[in-house]
C-alpha cells in the first residue's frame, strides 16, 4: 500500500515532527510494549510516528496484538528480524533507507541491538538529522564468547559516533555503557526508564483464584512463578534447582513457568529428572498475565543479565513479592528487603532460602508486595515514558536548530504503512 498523507497539523500550523521508530520484532517482552506505547503516544498531530518492525522468531511469542489494540499499524520489513544474515541484513538496510527517504523524518529512534545497527546506518545514509538509540539491555555479558562479544562492542562504539543520543533504561545500565564498556561518553547518554500501562495489573486482585482453579491447586498451596522467554540468558536451570530445594521443605508447593522458547523441551526434561513433574506447570505464553500474577505467592527472576526486568515490574504492580538475582538493572527496580528480595546470581541455595522465607512469612509478603506496587506504579507508568521521550526530542531538535513543529530536513510522512 502506498503511503498516505495525514491531515493533522500541530497547533502552530507547521508540519508535525516526523519520527521513524525501528525495532527488530514485536516479540513478547518489554521492548515491544515500550515501542508500541511510544508510537501510539506520539501520533497526536504534533508528532507523527511510523513504527517499523521485523518478524518474531520461532517460539518467541508475537505481541503485535498490542499494536492493534493501540491502533498502531506497523510497517513490516521481515529482513530486520533477530537472526543475523548478511543478505537479509543488506536487504533490510536498503528497504529502511528507501522508507526513510519517502517519509523524511526529523528523528529516527531505534530499539534493540540489530535494529539499532541497521536502523542507525540507514538513518545516516538517508541523512536523517537526529538519530537516537535505546539500549533495552546489552549483549556484552552472558550471551556470546569473548571474541564475538568484543566484535559487537566495537560495532556499538562505531555506531555511537553517528548517534545523536544514547538512551539507557536505568542508571546502572548508563554506568555500564559509559564507564565499563565505554560505548559512548556520559554527556551523550540519557536515562529514560521504561514505561507501561499498568492499570490492569494494579486491579489484578479481582481475578484471584482463576489460575488456581485452572491448575487444580487450592488456595492454601504455595504457588511460585517465573515469567519470561525460555532461553539461556533467563537461566531457568537455576529456577528449577531452587524449586527442588523449596519443595523438599514445602512438599505442598507448586510452580508455574510462563513463556516459551528454544529451551522448553530441555527444561521439561530437566523437570522430570529432578522429580518435579507433580509440582510443575508449563503454561506457554499467556496474554492474561494479570490472572497469572494474581494467584502467585512469589514471583521469581533468575536471569544472568537484564536491562529493566519487565516481569518484575508487572508482578510488583499486582502487589506480588519478588525474589530475583542481582544482575543488570534489577537493583534499579527492586530494593532488597524493601520491595523484594535480591540474591547473588547463580546461587540456587540462596534463591531457595529467599523463597522459603517469603512462604513462611505472610506479613513480609504483604509488606514487600505493597511497597513494590507503590514503586512500580510511581516509576514506570506509560504517561511518564511518553513525556520523558518528548522532552528528549525537543532538546535534540533545539540543539540542531530545528523548530519544534518539525521544519527542515524532512516533510510530513505517513504514520501507518504496510510493506
Amino acid at each position: 500500500m502506498e503511503p498516505r498523507e495525514l491531515s493533522a497539523a500541530s497547533p502552530s500550523n507547521h508540519r508535525p515532527i516526523t519520527i521513524v521508530r525501528v525495532i527488530a520484532r514485536l516479540n513478547i517482552g518489554g521492548p515491544a510494549i515500550h515501542t508500541v506505547l511510544l508510537t501510539a503516544g506520539m501520533n497526536d498531530g504534533r508528532y507523527r510516528s511510523t513504527l517499523v518492525t521485523g518478524m518474531p522468531g520461532k517460539g518467541e511469542g508475537d505481541m503485535s496484538y498490542l499494536a492493534t489494540q493501540r491502533q498502531v499499524e506497523p510497517t513490516v520489513i521481515p529482513e530486520i528480524g533477530r537472526e543475523l544474515s548478511w543478505r537479509d541484513d543488506l536487504v533490510g538496510l536498503i528497504k529502511l533507507v528507501k522508507l526513510m527517504r519517502e517519509v523524511r523524518p526529523q528523528i529516527v529512534h531505534t530499539h534493540t541491538a540489530k535494529a539499532g545497527a541497521i536502523g542507525r546506518l540507514a538513518a545516516l545514509l538517508a541523512r536523517v538529522p537526529i538519530r537516537v538509540h535505546t539500549f533495552h539491555g546489552h549483549v556484552f555479558h552472558g550471551y556470546f564468547g569473548s571474541m564475538k562479544t568484543r566484535i559487537f562492542l566495537w560495532i556499538e562504539r562505531l555506531l555511537a559516533l553517528g548517534t545523536s543520543r544514547i538512551v539507557a533504561i536505568s542508571e546502572r545500565q548508563k554506568h555500564e555503557l559509559c564507564n565499563v564498556y565505554r560505548v559512548a561518553a556520559e554527556r551523550r547518554c540519557t536515562v529514560i526508564p521504561l514505561g507501561f500501562d499498568l492499570q490492569g495489573f494494579v486491579m489484578a486482585d479481582r481475578r484471584r483464584g482463576m489460575l488456581r482453579r485452572e491448575l487444580g491447586r487450592t488456595a492454601d498451596q504455595p504457588l511460585i512463578g517465573i515469567v519470561g522467554r525460555l532461553v539461556p540468558i533467563k537461566n531457568h536451570e537455576l529456577f528449577l534447582g531452587a524449586m527442588q530445594r523449596v519443595i523438599q521443605e514445602r512438599p505442598d508447593a507448586a510452580f508455574v513457568v510462563v513463556g516459551d522458547g528454544e529451551l522448553r523441551a530441555a527444561l521439561e526434561e530437566r523437570t522430570r529428572e529432578l522429580g518435579l513433574v507433580p509440582h510443575a506447570h508449563f503454561l506457554g505464553w499467556r496474554r492474561d498475565l494479570d490472572v497469572v500474577y494474581a494467584d502467585l505467592d512469589v514471583v521469581a527472576l533468575t536471569s544472568l543479565n537484564e536491562g529493566t526486568p519487565v516481569a518484575l515490574i508487572e508482578a510488583m504492580s499486582t502487589g506480588r513479592p519478588v525474589v530475583t538475582t542481582d544482575v543488570g538493572g534489577v537493583s534499579d527496580v527492586v530494593e532488597h528487603g524493601t520491595t523484594g528480595l535480591v540474591v547473588p546470581s547463580g546461587d540456587a541455595e540462596a534463591f531457595a532460602a529467599a523463597v522459603l522465607e517469603l512462604l513462611s512469612d505472610g506479613a513480609m509478603r504483604t509488606r514487600l508486595g505493597e511497597a513494590g506496587r507503590a514503586r512500580a506504579v510511581g516509576r514506570y507508568g506509560a504517561d511518564r515514558l511518553v513525556e520523558d521521550v518528548r522532552r528528549l526530542y525537543l532538546e535534540l531538535l533545539a540543539e540542531r536548530g530545528l523548530r519544534e513543529a518539525g521544519e527542515s530536513a524532512g516533510g510530513a510522512g505517513s504514520s501507518r504503512r504496510s510493506a
